[in-house]
């Protein structure tokens, strides 16, 4: 506890010791052992020497499936859960070495204040929670060892891991903090002005041309600047896809055989004399389920044909029409009028077994529709008592407080029992409603703005390629890939049959997706082979079509390659040259002199400062407004290098701003901005940290 004393007083040196720590491990790294040796096999990583096995991430991944219900993939759940180990097991270590455990006691604690805990009805007496029942609730369940006691283990270790995260940041946050010295310094900081004349040479005033950047120089500047570039395992590919998609002939032919379905034929009735929709859906075989009891407004239904719709009338058929990937037929079979709005009030009547009963619920269905009847006698003799029957009767929280009133809903907002009585009903009109949620007392408060609308079956056929098609798409894929066997370069293939190659650059160990492909596991997983060589392929079946897919790139663990390095890093060298060849015509011992060698002018910089540190006639330039403020006043200070250019300057005069009485507003605002920085601050542990990462071979993948 000392050092966070000590920690807390010095805000500045828990920054610099972990600057110095991130700075040691790139001097000094740890030897990785081998992860292919036999005391190896079981593990798939470790943090600061503490193994995390193959057992212990497949029960966190398993875990972490049940809790998202599955609803992510598997490479998005191994992320996640291998994320999840890391922080846990720094954290652990950082409070240990700060001499501080999470106990039994604090768990214990937290699942007490948990609102999940306290709000359950098996906990609480009289309505409060009982820690008492709890106890006796685990005790009991813990000799079983069954699912329950498994899965409050599982939920105490994530009370723990939380206590750990949340105790870890607290005591950073703790130790961030900032003096009224430091708050006063930051004023100063940000609102000294200076005014002075300066000579400017633009660095894009050499061009390009002039400056020659070769791989040595990459390499030492990557060399130079490690921490920067370093990489994960990585691999480039490119791609042709070869997609199946239907041909003129084949959409054609769709077309034909959906319009000789809307007259009668000898294989069957057409849509057109069809009564019975749901046999005709499964005679003809419909790619779009059956829809026939809805209301639509001319809005809903299918705009390409919209206006010949509500120009028809009952029994008429039209298409077929194309819409969404498929060829279309409707038939309408009511013509009406409807309002688009309606407003309402209710009574709910739950009954067992219905989706609003409780435990509190015990009428059966034949006693909820004798009270829901006996109810809407009353209401017929009586209406002014609708809001006294509310609070009395219904169960539907969200409208007791308003007297069971709905505001204007549209059609398609309730259930469909509820919408049909209020809609196609009159204001004015109480009736009995059953619906999933029991019975409803309803009356028809108003209506508004009468519109057509027409009830329509929709017939639909996907628009897919033929079976003729999808064999000449597979011969196509298969003769890219003979091509390839018989050694053909890829590139002058894809020339040569007018193709489209696209790229899929750093794809990553556990990525599942590749660029223009989407998911294609599969593909990631072949690229990473351990045998693969620069040039292999292969072809595989994919959504929509197939893919010959060739490896173009390989980069392992470690520093970045000078090919995928040199778009960044080149344009970096071609300004640092530009540089030195501007300082050589920079020359003389005044600023007019300077100005002459170069052929600049002198400039006036009047009144930055740091917080806006803009130079007129220039633009953004913070390295060179600081330069001028810590600058010697009337001094020639030459060869400065910044954003845009390289720059002489002398600093004529800082103007101090007006002493404040407090900087109290300061110092809270640089406390702020460090006791933000907790991700940030793992982060720097995290690279600090020595981390094997071997979550590829969990799936198959040696590195």
């Amino acid at each position: 506890m000392a050092v966070l004393s000590k920690i807390r007083e010095r805000s500045m040196f828990l920054i610099l010791v972990i600057g110095l720590a991130l700075f040691a491990f790139v001097l000094d790294p740890s030897t990785i052992s081998d992860f292919f040796n036999a005391s190896k096999v079981n593990e798939i990583g470790a943090v600061n020497g503490e193994t995390i096995s193959r057992q212990e991430f497949a029960e966190a991944l398993e875990q972490y499936k049940k809790q998202t219900g599955n609803r992510v993939s598997e490479m998005q759940a191994a992320k996640t859960v291998w994320n999840n180990l890391l922080r846990q097991k720094i954290y652990k270590s950082q409070l240990e070495d700060a001499g501080i455990t999470v106990g039994e006691e604090d768990i214990l604690k937290a699942l007490y204040e948990a609102p999940g805990v306290q709000n359950d009805p098996r906990f609480q007496t009289a309505g409060i929670f009982d820690k008492g029942k709890l106890k006796e609730h685990l005790a009991t369940i813990k000799g079983d060892a069954g699912a329950e006691w498994s899965a409050w283990q599982n939920y105490m270790a994530a009370l723990r891991d939380n206590i750990e995260k949340s105790t870890y940041d607290n005591l950073v946050s703790a130790g961030l903090g900032a003096s009224l010295e430091e708050g006063k310094a930051k004023y100063f900081n940000e609102n000294t002005k200076v005014t002075g004349k300066f000579v400017y040479y633009p660095l894009n005033a050499i061009p390009d041309s002039l400056v020659t950047v070769n791989r040595g120089e990459i390499k030492k500047y990557l060399q130079d600047n490690q921490v920067r570039y370093q990489v994960e395992p990585s691999r480039d590919v490119k791609f042709v896809k070869f997609e199946i998609l239907p041909t003129a002939e084949d959409k054609e032919a769709i077309k034909k055989n959906v319009a000789d379905l809307i007259e009668d034929s000898e294989n069957g009735k057409g849509l057109r004399s069809s009564t019975d929709y749901s046999l005709f859906w499964e005679d003809s075989k419909s790619d779009i389920p059956l829809e026939a009891d809805n209301f639509k407004f001319k809005v809903e239904v299918p705009q390409v044909i919209a206006d010949k719709i509500f120009e028809g009338k009952e029994g008429d058929v039209f298409g077929p029409y194309e819409e969404e990937g498929y060829f279309k037929i409707s038939k309408i079979t009511e013509v009406s009028k409807l309002p688009d709005s309606v407003q309402a009030r209710h009574i709910l009547i739950p009954f067992v077994g219905t989706s609003s009963a409780d435990a509190s619920v015990t009428q059966t269905e034949e006693e909820a529709k004798k009270t829901a009847d006996s109810l809407k006698n009353v209401l017929t003799k009586s209406p002014a008592k609708f809001a006294a029957l509310v609070k009395e009767f219904s169960s539907d929280t969200g409208s007791i407080e308003k007297e069971g009133f709905y505001d204007w809903f549209g059609y398609n907002r309730m259930v469909p029992e509820f919408r049909d009585f209020t809609f196609q009903g009159k204001k004015g009109d109480l009736g009995v409603v059953k619906t999933a949620f029991g019975f409803h007392v309803i009356r028809i408060e108003d209506q508004k703005n009468f519109q057509p609308v027409v009830k329509l079956v929709t017939f639909g056929k996907d628009i897919v390629a033929s079976e003729e098609t999808e064999n000449t798409i597979f011969q196509n894929a298969e003769t890219f890939a003979l091509d390839l066997t018989n050694g053909k370069e890829f590139d002058d293939i894809v020339k040569e049959k007018k193709l489209i190659s696209q790229p899929g650059l750093g794809l990553k160990v556990l990525d599942e997706t590749v660029p223009s492909l989407g998911s294609e596991r599969e593909i990631v997983r072949w690229s990473f082979g351990k045998d693969l060589k620069i040039g292999d392929f292969k072809r595989f079946d994919v959504k929509g079509g197939y893919v010959v897919v060739q490896l173009t790139g390989k980069a392992e663990k470690g520093l970045m390659s000078i090919d995928k390095a040199i778009s960044e890093v080149r344009p970096i060298i071609v300004d640092q040259k530009k540089a030195d060849l501007i300082k050589e015509k920079m020359s003389g011992a005044t600023l007019e002199e300077i100005a002459k060698s170069s052929g600049q002018s002198v400039r006036t910089a009047s009144e930055v400062n740091l917080q806006s540190p803009t130079i007129s006639g220039v633009g953004y330039e913070p390295k060179i407004v600081a330069a001028m403020l810590s600058a010697k006043e009337n001094v020639v200070n030459n060869h400065v290098v910044g954003q845009r250019g390289v720059f002489a300057f002398v600093s004529e005069k800082k103007q101090l701003p007006t002493e404040l009485p407090n900087y109290n507003s300061y110092r809270k605002r640089i406390g702020s901005s460090l006791k933000n920085k907790n991700y940030q601050m793992y982060e720097a542990v995290k690279k600090a940290s020595e981390i094997e990462d071997r979550v590829g071979a969990f799936y198959g993948i040696e590195e």
